[in-house]
């Protein structure tokens, strides 16, 4: 098991920059997939960047240029930094870890961080 909590959101200006956090509560060393995905109204959640274990990133053709996924195993911290933010990245960003334990697929989610862009 592992608790996630998100951090880092708030409103900014178009073009404007932010870093997201996700601190997990234990070591994510052994966690085969972390991810952000958010949540705009009215919308489906998506993801929106992963990194595996092995350290491969994934980005949703949306975001590929202005958004990085990055780690820090001694923080037990995972990153995104948004840049060039635009009124469409407007939503609920979702930390995700998802491990596999005796053959199941585990997603633990945090509770979220609001990202509002807008002038």
């Amino acid at each position: 098991q592992v608790e996630l909590v998100e951090s880092g959101g708030g409103l900014v200006q178009p073009g404007g920059s932010l870093r997201l956090s996700c601190a997990a509560s234990r070591t994510i060393v052994s966690i085969n997939t972390m991810a952000w995905y958010r949540q705009a109204p009215g919308k489906q959640r998506e993801l929106v960047a992963a990194v595996t274990r092995g350290g491969d990133t994934n980005y949703a053709d949306s975001v590929k240029g202005r958004f990085t996924i990055s780690r820090d195993f001694a923080k037990n911290t995972v990153y995104l930094q948004v840049n060039g933010l635009e009124p469409e990245d407007t939503a609920v960003y979702y930390c995700n870890a998802r491990t596999f334990r005796f053959g199941e697929w585990y997603d633990y989610w945090g509770q979220g961080t609001q990202v509002t862009v807008s002038s």
